[in-house]
């Protein structure tokens, strides 16, 4: 069972340390869980190196192209899979009223924490763990990274339950503009010409919402900018944990918080998870499973695909997120929020588009080398 695990998703195995990517980055954005900034061109895990995130090698011989295209196939189920949970994961928290963001997001990270040392006893790497928790590098950079994933978990799960579903679907849309800016800011990096004009859009598209809301998007805002800074702090990491290790991490942080947050609510009468039915309760409880199992298969996917088919994955999930927000919770959309969001889509556009023709510009180069090196 352990060589299974390890073969499907690539967690947790010392001996493969560096081909673990619990997230990835795509060039314009990090993913849900992610490890790195968008602006970066490799996979990190929330690490990088040259090969996380192509396809897997399929072997040699007569078998290798049917090997690589199922390796393949079996990678774009994983990337879908992973990403239309997260889609659908205001449902979720949907059916978890009436307990509020608080409380949902303290279950998520205890159960969360309990789950994964499941997988981890089932793949029996413990050292693994251990071995992040004495890197106070790595513990500290999964410390940051923990406190933030908790701001962008509060703020979202805040917007999904006080029906400002269509805002949080907004801070997933803009999270790889603001990703591309934190490359320029923070790590100094140079864009190109369609980066910049996706960003200068996006700065549009803001103003918009922001005369459309009557006020600044907070919430969506705040969910671009905690999880843009939470890939950068990931990538500080790099390929030094695996997913699961750093959710592991990440959770044995907050846990002491979470179980504080439980014991308040419940001392004071608010705690939902006994006083609404045996169904409340396990649904609360599977909090852990629905928090792991997309990193799982977004980990696996990123091992089989190349980088630029998971950048156009990544956007199965706000697209989710807001069809949801409008046609099961039938939240309002004035004709001035579907400008703004045309704008936002617009400046996506212009990244896709500088995306893939930056992909093929490299595929055109590596062809050319291998020409002349054969």
């Amino acid at each position: 069972m352990k060589e299974s695990l390890l073969t499907i998703f690539g967690i947790a195995c010392p001996a493969r340390w560096n081909t673990c990517p619990g997230a990835a980055v795509i060039d314009i954005v990090p993913m849900p869980e992610g490890n790195s900034p968008a602006t970066s061109t490799a996979a990190a895990s929330p690490g990088s190196n040259a090969t996380a995130g192509a396809p897997a090698p399929a072997g040699r011989g007569q078998g290798a192209p049917k090997a690589l295209a199922k390796d393949t196939t079996a990678g774009m189920l994983f990337g879908i899979g992973a990403y239309v949970l997260w889609g659908l994961l205001p449902l979720y928290f949907f059916i978890l009223m009436p307990a509020g963001a608080v409380e949902i997001v303290a279950n998520r990270v205890v159960w969360s924490l309990l789950f994964c040392a499941l997988l981890i006893t089932v793949t029996r790497a413990w050292r693994v763990l251990a071995a992040a928790l004495r890197d106070r590098r790595v513990f500290g950079s999964l410390a940051l990274a923990a406190f933030l994933i908790a701001i962008n978990w509060l703020t979202y799960t805040y917007g999904v339950t006080t029906g400002q579903a269509v805002e949080t679907s907004l801070g997933y849309f803009i999270n790889p503009l603001v990703s591309v800016l934190l490359g320029v800011l923070v790590l100094k990096e140079k864009l190109r010409p369609l980066q910049w004009s996706a960003v200068g859009v996006g700065f549009v598209a803001v103003g918009v919402l922001t005369y459309s809301y009557g006020k600044l998007p907070w919430i969506a805002l705040t969910l671009a900018f905690s999880f843009g800074l939470y890939g950068f702090v990931k990538n500080r990491v790099g390929s030094r944990v695996d997913a699961i290790t750093s959710l592991s991490v990440e959770t044995m942080v907050l846990a002491p918080l979470a179980a504080v947050a439980m014991v308040v609510l419940a001392a004071s009468g608010s705690s939902t998870l006994t006083s609404q039915g045996a169904g409340h309760f396990w649904l609360l409880l599977s909090s852990g499973v629905i928090t792991a199992v997309p990193l799982l298969f977004f980990g696996a996917s990123a091992r089989r695909l190349p980088m630029t088919t998971i950048g156009l994955l990544q956007y199965f999930a706000p697209v989710l997120q807001f069809l949801v927000a409008l046609l099961v919770f039938r939240e309002a959309m004035t004709a001035a929020r579907w400008i703004g969001f045309g704008v936002v889509w617009l400046a996506l556009l212009l990244l896709t588009l500088d995306m893939l023709g930056r992909a093929r510009r490299n595929s055109v180069a590596r062809k050319a080398a291998l020409r002349q090196a054969a």
